[in-house]
């Protein structure tokens, strides 16, 4: 007697058709960023800004305290929306604008991302993909605005891809 295979379900995000204009996704589990996440991103990208590394000297600074590395916040952003809207369906990141942090995130602060998409249209020059515009706003535990970023995609639409990867 022959098993059968049983369904693979592959995690994958969402494909250009699939993707609603002005549709809020809300990427969770949030991600609580500690101090061992900051300092280890901080010295990996070897940026020695005191802010993020001297706790006793960014104590006499304004904020108070260390302030976690903005391109971590940056990358964990983009990164928390990428199960959901983008895994396997992406061809390129085109690229960031608008990029902005407006309050500190901290040691211990939990962020939590949200995106919306801003606008699409059919690539004009690679039938069977679109550009997607999303719009990235992370909040802090509390609510508050930490992080903000407008990113532009390629995206595959569903039967492109499935031509692409299958044959006709």
């Amino acid at each position: 007697m022959t098993a059968e295979k049983p369904r693979v379900i592959e995690q994958r995000g969402l494909y250009y058709d699939e993707l609603e204009e002005g549709v809020v996704y809300a990427h969770r589990p949030g991600r609580t960023v500690t101090e061992a996440d900051n300092v280890l991103f901080t010295t990996l990208t070897m940026n020695t800004q005191a802010l993020h590394l001297d706790a006793a000297w960014s104590a006499t600074q304004p904020f108070g305290q260390r302030l976690v590395n903005s391109m971590f916040t940056l990358s964990t952003l983009v990164g928390q929306s990428v199960t959901q809207l983008t895994q396997g369906t992406i061809i390129a990141q085109l690229g960031l604008t608008d990029v902005s942090f407006p309050h500190p995130l901290y040691h211990g602060d939990t962020l939590y991302t949200e995106t919306v998409i801003s606008g699409k249209r059919p690539s004009g020059s690679r039938p069977g993909q679109g550009i997607v515009t999303m719009e990235h706003t992370g909040r802090n535990q509390d609510g508050t605005v930490v992080a903000l970023a407008t990113r532009s995609c390629l995206m595959w639409i569903r039967a492109a891809h499935h031509e692409a990867q299958h044959g006709k």
